[in-house]
């Protein structure tokens, strides 16, 4: 290549282009040098010095400056430079105890910790795990099985004056024993069913607490799978709140108890602390309890049946405890009672602890356990009270029952004494007018009544029964499988002033709507079809009498409580709106029966607390509160949350409960509850029989009391309830009679001295919708009702045999739940049903109220008749 041809050499610094930048820089000092190009120390990405000259480096190119940027920078030999970005970082100054991020590396070397780094923190965690298990291994005692003996107090309850009512707990019903009078088949009964590695484990379970930390974390639950050892400490040392700390507590005492104690002496304790239901702690106090002896003369079948209920005595005793869940009924818990021991005695044999021809003897008879007895101080109507508070204590709050009966609480309860008095001397007294236990007809008769504030909703009295001391034990008061009768009819009128029919387009209906009073009436669906039974002939509606009542005003048939009106005006407005009604009111709706045509009878079994609180919310113009029974907790003086009044609820607007109450007042001024009227003061109520007078009921208020009263027979043996024809030397007893003549009496005592402030005036609501085949009306200037019958028909015996179960309708709706089949239908109508509403002494809560969107539609409606079709007054 020619010499003219060649490139000039480009002078250092990057070239031409560099030096115009020079130039333009020293003379405008527009342009800046390239970064790295000046020398400068204070330059962004330092120059540094190079060898022991010093010279400056710079640049051939922008290119390769900017790679130099990217690169850091010319690397740094000394502290001269201040360096950035990934280089190098300098030599700290003072040498640093964990050197991180590293100092002598580049880039994410920097921030990778080192080998020692790590072992050294492993090291250090470690270390403070064993020191923290050290220290809570040395802080905590071994617990001894005479501390829950020494701390056991009684729970003291207040009536709601604050005056004591009864001091109660399990501090009289424990006694410890020692391991050699515990037989042997005790032991190894509970190490067989809960911890058959008793003799070999360390007395901890770490993957049961594992399980139980991580269901705590998910708000589950963290019972169970725990060892002999930790049940021991639970039972002696702890509090049952579910928290973490609690649960680390139990390990170490555990693992200390494993290392201090003998196996045999943490067996002694667990079984003498245990608790094992009716008040008993401790194998020698539950011997005594269940089978009148000592615990060292306990069979291996009694042996079996005591370990049996440590699974949880409430629903493993045979007598039942439904004053505490109702699903603890007698028949039930025999049968998880007897499974449970038959297994226990197969595990022991399995075991190698029974021999063959012990394990025949031990299974030959279920060991039935003696009958419940009272309490000391658990008499008469303090007995219900006691159970009935305790329940709602226990389903306010996070106490376990054993916890609860170690003691130590104070209860302020709701219970006014005079009003309680009042009740059971008014069921005494008339009792005694009427029933004459010699008779064969008028044994086994019971009563069960309860009083509810309005606008409250504070339980201020009720009966539950003979009381504990005559053997009686289930709460009447607060308990389940009564029917209701008739005196569900309010529900089905408030549901079509609210609703409407399916013919008014969601317009209310008006009390003056006639509709067909006689008897014998077919049914029929909203689209004309009938209702039919099972066999597909059409299912006839009974009233009580054949009386021909014709087109008769839904206000006199509420009045002389007659059936087949409500029951069509139920198809009419839409089961399900009636029951909508009835929960938004207070009734549980696990009470209910099926939604077929019966639904509108009264066929549902709430309890009378629950009655009493939903009738309530008639007085209070629409205003419903939850029941309840105690207003404050305390343990060992601290007051515990959780006790708050429920709040108080618009149910259904203020007219309709208004327009009801003017309804039930005619009830007792012209209709079934005359009797009511000696009260001498503006009340309302209503009255209810069930088919087969089988039961009978009276609720009624005031505006200050809602009190309802329920009376039946029922087979002590079968728990089945029986007829109440002929009792008390009538061809039938009817709500009218002796429950209205109970409710007077006490609503005598119970308001003496206080106001009558009357009812609101109830505005006019509704319109006309007369039923099928009703007379067209003619307009006048004012409704007026037809006059009373000259002869109102006397009650005739009730039907003894329930009309035939209807088909399932046509018109129910598919994803109606509660539209069941007819096999459904039957069940919750006696004790045996399926009923657990009302159980609770007002613990559990009715739904807030909400609108119904389906006015006068007909789901679950298209059901007819039920076991009690014939349910009258």
């Amino acid at each position: 290549m020619s010499e003219h041809r060649r490139k000039p050499p480009q002078p250092q610094g990057g070239g031409r282009a560099a030096a115009r930048r020079g130039q333009s820089g020293s003379s405008s000092g527009r342009r800046a040098a390239p970064r790295g190009a000046t020398g400068s120390p204070s330059d962004s990405y330092g120059s540094g010095s190079r060898g022991s000259g010093g010279e400056d480096h710079t640049y051939g190119s922008r290119a390769e400056a900017r790679r130099a940027a990217q690169r850091g920078g010319a690397r740094r030999a000394g502290p001269a430079g201040p360096g950035r970005g990934r280089g190098r970082a300098a030599p700290p100054a003072k040498k640093r105890v964990i050197d991180y991020p590293r100092h002598d590396k580049d880039g994410w070397r920097r921030w990778t910790p080192s080998w020692k780094l790590v072992s050294g923190l492993c090291i250090a965690f470690f270390g403070s795990l064993v020191a923290v298990a050290g220290i809570g291994y040395a802080m905590v005692s071994v617990p001894d099985e005479g501390h829950a003996a020494a701390t056991s107090e009684n729970n003291v309850y207040y009536w709601a004056d604050g005056t004591q009512m009864v001091a109660t707990g399990s501090g009289q019903n424990r006694q410890n024993v020692t391991i050699d009078r515990i037989p042997e088949a005790m032991q190894w009964a509970v190490i067989s069913a809960e911890n058959k590695s008793f003799y070999d484990d360390s007395g901890v379970d770490p993957m049961g607490i594992a399980r139980a930390l991580g269901n705590m974390v998910r708000g589950g639950d963290t019972q169970g799978g725990s060892t002999i050892t930790q049940q021991f400490v639970k039972n002696t040392y702890l509090s049952q709140e579910q928290t973490i700390s609690r649960k680390f507590k139990e390990m170490f005492i555990s693992i200390k108890v494993g290392t201090k104690l003998s196996k045999d002496e943490i067996l002694q304790g667990y079984l003498n602390t245990s608790y094992y239901g009716r008040g008993a702690y401790g194998i020698q106090a539950a011997a005594q309890t269940y089978y009148g002896k000592d615990a060292v003369k306990l069979t291996p079948s009694e042996c079996a049946f005591l370990a049996a209920l440590l699974k949880g005595p409430t629903y493993y005793d045979p007598a039942g405890n439904q004053n505490l869940d109702t699903s603890a009924t007698a028949d039930a818990n025999r049968k998880r009672s007897e499974d449970r021991w038959g297994w226990i005695l197969e595990q022991m044999h399995g075991d190698g602890r029974l021999t063959d021809a012990e394990y025949q003897e031990a299974t030959k008879k279920y060991p039935v356990p003696q009958d419940r007895k009272a309490i000391k101080g658990m008499t008469g109507q303090i007995s219900y009270l006691v159970d009935t508070a305790k329940r709602y204590v226990l389903k306010n709050s996070d106490i376990t029952e054993a916890q609860f009966d170690q003691g130590g609480y104070q209860i302020t309860t709701t219970f006014e004494k005079d009003k309680v008095d009042a009740l059971a001397r008014a069921v005494k007294k008339v009792e005694k007018e009427n029933i004459d236990p010699k008779r064969e007809l008028d044994k086994h008769v019971q009563f069960g009544a309860a009083t509810v504030k309005p606008n409250d909703g504070a339980i201020v009295a009720l009966y539950g029964g003979a009381g504990f001391e005559n053997g009686h034990f289930n709460n009447n008061a607060d308990t389940s499988g009564i029917p209701v009768g008739s005196t569900w009819k309010p529900y089905v009128m408030a549901a079509a002033m609210q609703h409407g029919t399916y013919k008014t387009d969601g317009e209310g209906v008006s009390p003056q709507s006639k509709y067909n009073g006689d008897d014998n009436l077919e049914v029929r669906n909203n689209d004309g079809s009938l209702v039919l039974k099972k066999d597909n002939t059409p299912f006839r509606q009974k009233n009580e009498s054949p009386y021909p009542w014709g087109y008769i005003t839904l206000r006199k048939a509420m009045e002389q409580s007659v059936n087949t009106p409500f029951v069509q005006l139920g198809m009419d407005v839409g089961m399900k709106n009636v029951a909508d009604v009835a929960e938004r009111s207070g009734i549980l709706k696990d009470s209910f029966a099926g939604l077929n045509a019966s639904f509108a009878l009264g066929t549902s079994t709430p309890s009378a607390i629950r009655m009493a609180d939903s009738y309530a919310t008639f007085a209070a113009s629409g205003k419903q509160a939850d029941p309840y029974s105690v207003t404050s907790v305390k343990h060992k003086g601290t007051e515990l949350p959780g006790f708050a009044k429920p709040r108080i609820k618009q149910a259904m607007p203020e007219n309709v409960a208004n327009n009801i109450t003017d309804m039930l007042e005619n009830v007792i001024e012209n209709g079934t509850a005359q009797h009511a009227k000696e009260l001498g003061r503006a009340a309302a109520g209503k009255t209810g029989t069930t088919d087969e007078n089988k039961s009978a009921w009276f609720v009624g208020y005031t505006k200050q009391l809602s009190t309802s009263v329920a009376m039946f027979r029922e087979d002590p043996k079968s728990h089945k309830l029986l007829s109440m024809n002929g009792t008390a030397g009538k061809d039938s007893i009817h709500g009218g009679d002796i429950p209205t003549e109970v409710w007077t009496e006490f609503m005598k005592a119970a308001l003496k001295g206080e106001p009558d402030p009357g009812f609101p005036e109830a505005e006019k609501i509704g319109e006309i919708a007369d039923g099928l085949g009703a007379p067209t009306p003619t307009p006048t200037a004012t409704e007026t009702e037809e006059p009373t019958p000259s002869a109102p028909p006397s009650p005739t015996k009730t039907e003894t045999t329930a009309p035939p179960e209807p088909t399932q309708s046509e018109t129910c709706d598919p994803f109606d739940f509660r539209c069941r089949d007819d096999e459904e239908e039957t069940g919750g109508t006696g004790p045996g049903g399926t009923d657990t509403g009302g159980t609770d002494g007002g613990a559990s809560s009715s739904p807030d109220p909400t609108e119904s969107g389906e006015p006068g539609n007909s789901r679950g409606g298209g059901n007819g008749g039920g076991l009690f079709g014939g349910t009258a007054d």
